[in-house]
């Protein structure tokens, strides 16, 4: 977790290549990492005054992106495996995608534990 830390934006979000600053804000990895770390706090795993707020700051960010239809927009098109950046900075940015509304649900109910 330490890692992925490392690697969250200032605003909260991780990118769709995570550890390339060129690459665009990513909604279900946000999604992923946040209820990862919203759990790993709550059960005492994470320690609280490092992962608290930085589950806070990706929340506040990620549900920024909830479109008015209730839809997560920027969800990466989950890709196959390829040795090719470009393949991956081609996946396009889908709205309303199952792998991506999941994890802000997950967030959600993390909290509400």
């Amino acid at each position: 977790m330490a890692s992925l830390l490392k690697y969250q934006v200032e605003d909260g979000m991780w990118r769709q290549l995570i550890d390339d600053p060129a690459t665009w804000k990513e909604t279900s990895t946000t999604g992923m990492f946040t209820c990862a770390f919203i759990t790993g706090v709550k059960e005492g795993w994470l320690n609280a005054k490092t992962f608290g707020p930085a589950a806070r700051k990706a929340w506040l960010s990620l549900i920024k992106y909830i479109n008015q239809s209730g839809d997560i927009t920027n969800v990466y098109e989950g890709p196959n495996k390829k040795n090719d950046r470009q393949y991956y900075l081609d996946r396009k940015r889908n709205v309303g995608d199952l792998h991506g509304q999941a994890p802000v649900l997950w967030c959600a109910t993390a909290l509400l534990r």
